[in-house]
């Protein structure tokens, strides 16, 4: 099935445009229209009171209309396409209703005397009869044959009896009824215009939206991270395009980082291979000058296959730590609540199999946060891995957890030669490593995974001097309320 075309962004602006002023002239004409049929007919009823009032003195019908001398004053200007069609039998029976018709009525409710057309007023209706029974109140009723409206019926008493005065408002009806048809053609004018209308300021306001479409596209088309869009205004398309510059300086800088990163582990990554390489080489050239007599020592043999083995570890701890590193960017662990002493003691548990000859001295108070399981463990065993590593064989590595202000803070320290001041500012990042650390297994990650996980957790790490000398790193995360 074919799918149905959606209409644009400017049509349908245009098309609720005119929606909208179509259903405001609606219901502005349906209230002019309903407030002018009730200023007409509160004109009616007061004058058709009023001449009740006056030929209620008159002694019969005919006096009565000559009192109010409709004649000069209600000129017919009837004519048969103003009778409803149900009321043309009576039409051609008594012939086009007065403007007035005045009638009597007895103290029973029955007509004793009326003026020519009062067939036109029908019945007496119940109302009216009980106005001439009681001889007290008024009644106001619409008239005319087969319940179509021809006259305005004021009832009112009289002695013996009561007085009916009708007022034709046929000429009421028709002025309404043009009144109506002038209003529905303003509507269908209104909301054509409208369209119209509309369409050009969907035109007009839309143009800077796709002129920024067209730069977006271009961006998109290029791959040029480094170009940004003009900015015109302070409007919501200026904040727009703003907001869509500072997403393409985003971009650029991840993939500035991207870029920089495999470059590092490009560079990291050939120390290891190039070594690897050469062992292999020169024990594969040992192996083939055996039939010559010329033997590779066995010290010599067992040294480079210990190279061999701490070069393929050091080259599985920088592969891991690049994927730990990578995966913390694409995939985030969810966060949850945890209790970072129990992180701590099951780091501490893994670093003490990791390194026997150090000593881990632990004090760890609970200190409830919200963070991710496995990012924090990877902080916690990264500071320990660090601080045995600097830590001379037998030295001890000290753990502390407290919680402070709101804040837990795990403090690591050990009794290496410590941190310099001039390496304190980029311990942390990747694959940096001290002068006095190249010589040490390790890839420069360790401590750049560290800080990027607690920046995660809205926390942060710090490099100071331990008391006995060594090096001091301090991470602070924000903890619950309830701890």
């Amino acid at each position: 099935m074919r799918e149905r075309r959606k209409l644009t962004l400017r049509a349908r602006v245009a098309v609720l445009s005119a929606l909208g002023v179509a259903l405001a002239v609606v219901v502005v004409s349906l209230a002019g229209w309903w407030l002018m049929h009730g200023r007409m007919y509160d004109h009616l009823d007061r004058q058709v009171r009023a001449q009740t009032a006056e030929a209620a003195r008159a002694a019969t019908p005919e006096d009565a209309l000559r009192l109010l001398h409709s004649v000069d004053e209600l000129p017919d200007n009837w004519s048969d396409g103003d009778v409803p069609d149900d009321a043309a039998q009576l039409l051609v029976q008594v012939g086009p209703p007065p403007p007035v018709v005045v009638r009597f009525l007895d103290n029973r409710g029955d007509v004793v005397a009326a003026t020519a057309g009062a067939a036109w007023l029908g019945p007496v209706g119940s109302s009216a009869a009980a106005v001439a029974e009681s001889g007290t109140g008024e009644d106001l009723d619409d008239a005319g044959p087969d319940d179509e409206t021809v006259y305005r019926v004021h009832t009112a008493p009289r002695d013996g009896g009561a007085i009916q005065v009708g007022s034709r408002v046929i000429g009421i009806e028709g002025t309404l009824d043009d009144l109506r048809v002038l209003l529905t053609w303003i509507g269908l004018a209104g909301a054509a215009l409208a369209g119209v209308v509309g369409w050009g300021v969907a035109r007009t306001g839309l143009r800077p939206v796709h002129r920024l479409t067209g730069a977006v596209e271009t961006v998109a088309e290029t791959q040029d991270l480094d170009s940004s869009i003009p900015v015109t205004g302070r409007d919501e398309i200026a904040r727009l395009a703003t907001a869509v510059n500072h997403l393409l300086t985003a971009l650029a800088a991840s993939k500035a980082a991207q870029q920089q990163l495999v470059q590092d582990a490009g560079h990291e990554l050939r120390t290891p291979l190039t070594s690897l390489r050469t062992n292999v080489e020169l024990l594969r050239y040992a192996d083939a000058q055996q039939g010559s007599g010329k033997v590779l020592a066995p010290d010599d043999r067992a040294r480079l296959l210990r190279d061999l083995g701490i070069q393929a570890e050091e080259l599985t701890t920088l592969t891991t730590e690049l994927v730990e590193l990578a995966a913390e960017n694409t995939d985030p662990e969810p966060f949850g609540p945890l209790d970072l002493a129990d992180v701590v003691h099951g780091a501490v548990i893994r670093a003490r199999a990791r390194w026997p000859q150090v000593v881990f001295a632990v004090s760890a108070t609970p200190a409830s946060l919200t963070g991710q399981p496995g990012g924090l463990s990877r902080v916690v065993l990264n500071l320990l891995d660090n601080a045995a590593k600097w830590s001379p064989p037998g030295g001890t590595v000290r753990v502390r957890l407290s919680t402070t202000d709101g804040q837990a803070e795990l403090t690591v320290t050990d009794e290496g030669p410590g941190i310099s001041e001039q390496d304190r500012p980029k311990v942390f990042e990747r694959f940096y490593r001290a002068t006095a650390a190249r010589s040490m297994p390790g890839s420069g990650l360790g401590l750049a995974i560290v800080a990027q996980i607690v920046r995660t957790h809205a926390g942060s790490v710090v490099v100071g001097t331990a008391s006995g000398g060594g090096a001091e790193l301090r991470v602070r995360l924000p903890a619950d309320h309830a701890s």
